[in-house]
């Protein structure tokens, strides 16, 4: 089980600080989420942001983009620091070619689905993914309570990956605590997104302690 604590959920103004201490409270990754205000309805941060946390810390950098036509701006995170880039299904027009240039940059490619999308969506391009995202809530915003009724969709695409014989990560992100955390593990999630429960928490160590010991 890898946890990657989402930025959204911390204090911006103290970023650096906010990065390295979910590195020292044990995460493995750190997510990023790049928000357009046009595929979501809301605003986060771009590419130099990323390059000027990236020596801060050495977590490996998630980004998951949720912009429309991610294949436009991949040069800038890759060059940014981004180790995996995350682009939603629905707002590429050419998804093998986005894969395709993501892996041409050195970056492992992942996509990710929103509650709505069906599982059999990524189905074709599982044999050149790092891995999948899984949203558990509506993309857009934090805070947000856990969908339960994304697990059968968590479970079909564990179910495929296993069928193949293939090494593909499966991600969950929105709602996940110590208690949403088992439901998706059960369902075949390794890697979790945890916002609100990590940076919130009065003792991030434990949080995280908790999130890995489900």
């Amino acid at each position: 089980m890898l946890i990657s604590p989402s930025i959204l959920a911390s204090d911006f103004s103290r970023l650096a600080e906010e990065v390295r201490s979910i590195e020292e409270a044990g995460a493995d990754l750190v997510h990023i989420d790049v928000m357009d205000g046009s595929f979501v309805p809301n605003i986060t941060l771009g590419a130099p942001v990323i390059k000027c946390l990236k020596g801060k810390t050495k977590l490996p950098f998630d980004v998951h983009l949720m912009i429309d036509e991610p294949i436009r701006y991949l040069d800038d995170f890759a060059a940014a620091g981004a180790d995996i880039i995350t682009f939603h299904i629905e707002a590429a027009t050419d998804t093998e070619a986005t894969i395709a240039k993501i892996k041409e940059l050195g970056c492992k490619p992942a996509i990710s689905v929103k509650p709505n999308t069906p599982a059999e969506a990524v189905f074709p391009y599982l044999d050149d993914l790092y891995m999948v995202l899984v949203m558990t809530v509506e993309p857009g915003f934090g805070g947000q309570s856990f969908m339960h009724e994304t697990m059968p969709k968590v479970r079909a695409i564990r179910d495929e990956i296993t069928k193949r014989g293939l090494a593909v990560h499966i991600q969950v992100d929105g709602g996940i605590d110590d208690k949403t955390v088992y439901d998706a593990k059960e369902n075949g999630a390794d890697i979790f997104v945890a916002g609100s429960y990590v940076f919130k928490a009065k003792d991030r160590a434990e949080a995280i302690a908790k999130l890995k010991n489900a």
